[in-house]
């Protein structure tokens, strides 16, 4: 079948510049992720509002993906996604410029726009310009930039804010962030909406709309949903803590950031390795859930082992868990391309991507206000438990024929 993408060019002279200009754009909301728990006094908060800010970008981006899903499938991909990486640099400035709970959360929420444009744009394109045989491929490689910008900025953000402080660093972040907008600017190229493609023509008026009611795209934004709520959400809000918890006691010749930072950092190159490979894996097999299932055993298994008393332990957990990560987020969002054609394709990921930022924006507070209550170790053991939960449900729906098992090699998507 051939593909419905918007240009013929290869996907790779879409993969760089996108690919870069979303993992630079990452660079003050990963430091942030490293060290606000444990440097409030130096932004000018308190402790209990952490998981307020952590979470914010993601509370406003429940409205603004589905916004920014209906502009990339009407207007100029190539000019919004710009733009996006524009916003995200005020973003970053505004954490270096400002002190304060109501500065900060006014700069998350300016993030929280930015990246609703970023990554609901470039996974866009990304489908787009990818054959329906190599898509899990291609959104595997477009997902490993991201844990790419997310690991450099972890590891960079946590290192800086050691040597240098909390405010010279988030402008260093800022500058780092302005360089992927001028990379991208500079190599990306112009990228049409399908609607103003004439090879791309609606076909089937009664079927337009039918997208966000297929089980696949529910099944997919659920999963996606957990992912982000475990590891995007309360896993990398609540890692210093582990990590201070851990090195409490002892003579730490490095800090608690750089600690942190480094094992963020190693999560996410973890994490590129998993996504081309489960993108790949769900091309030749014909059966995306297969990697889906796959992420979720591996996800609960390194949830029990992070929340269990050893070090040793812990660090592996931590670890594993970026296979996990990988294996989950590049099927769920080759499925959604699978569903939806290119005409109603930022739609569908907008609606991929309200699932996953409801999960990461209950994420932080959940976490924080769990802590009390029942500790990391058993918040930990609550997110395994749910995986299981969740590997034992969708395995019963495939078996029951419920969700449909073929990809787009197979089947003709809905228009």
């Amino acid at each position: 079948m051939a593909s419905d993408s918007i240009n013929s060019t290869s996907p790779g002279r879409f993969l760089l510049p996108l690919g870069i200009g979303t993992a630079l754009s990452l660079m003050g909301d990963a430091t942030l992720y490293v060290v606000l728990p444990t440097h409030t006094d130096q932004a000018g908060i308190v402790l209990a509002s952490v998981g307020i800010l952590l979470g914010a970008n993601r509370f406003i981006r429940l409205v603004l993906n589905g916004l920014s899903g209906v502009a990339f499938d009407r207007g100029r991909r190539r000019g919004l996604f710009l733009v996006a990486l524009l916003v995200g640099v005020l973003s970053t400035a505004i954490y270096a410029a400002t002190r304060g709970f109501w500065a900060l959360l006014f700069g998350r929420l300016v993030w929280g726009l930015a990246w609703s444009g970023i990554w609901v744009g470039g996974t866009t394109i990304i489908l787009d310009v990818s054959s329906e045989q190599e898509r899990g491929r291609w959104v595997g490689l477009y997902q490993s930039w991201f844990l790419f910008g997310s690991s450099f900025g972890a590891l960079a953000g946590g290192v800086l804010t050691d040597w240098l402080g909390y405010g010279v660093t988030m402008w260093v972040a800022t500058g780092v962030s302005a360089l992927g907008l001028i990379i991208a600017t500079a190599l990306l190229p112009e990228a049409h909406s399908p609607r103003t493609n004439p090879a791309s023509v609606e076909t089937s008026v009664s079927h337009a709309r039918l997208w966000y009611s297929h089980p696949n795209l529910w099944i997919a934004t659920l999963v996606h949903g957990l992912n982000r709520l475990a590891f995007a959400g309360v896993l990398a809000a609540t890692v210093a803590l582990l990590v201070e918890t851990h090195l409490q006691g002892h003579s730490a010749i490095i800090g608690t950031a750089t600690v942190t930072g480094l094992l963020l950092a190693a999560r996410s190159v973890f994490s590129m390795i998993a996504a081309p490979l489960a993108g790949t894996l769900s091309d030749r097999t014909g059966n995306r859930w297969i990697a889906v299932l796959g992420g979720l055993g591996m996800a609960a298994a390194s949830m029990f082992l992070v929340g269990l008393p050893s070090l040793t332990a812990a660090m592996i957990g931590i670890l594993s868990s970026a296979f996990a990560t990988g294996f989950l987020q590049s099927p769920v969002a080759a499925i959604t391309g699978d569903v939806a054609s290119g005409q109603r394709r930022g739609r569908a990921v907008g609606f991929l991507q309200t699932g996953g930022d409801l999960g990461s924006a209950i994420g932080p507070p959940l976490a924080y206000a769990l802590l009390p209550v029942i500790g990391l170790s058993g918040l930990y053991g609550a997110l395994g438990a749910f995986f299981l939960l969740n590997l034992a449900g969708i395995s019963w729906l495939l078996r029951s024929g419920l969700v449909s098992v073929e990809n787009a090699r197979f089947r003709k998507p809905i228009p």
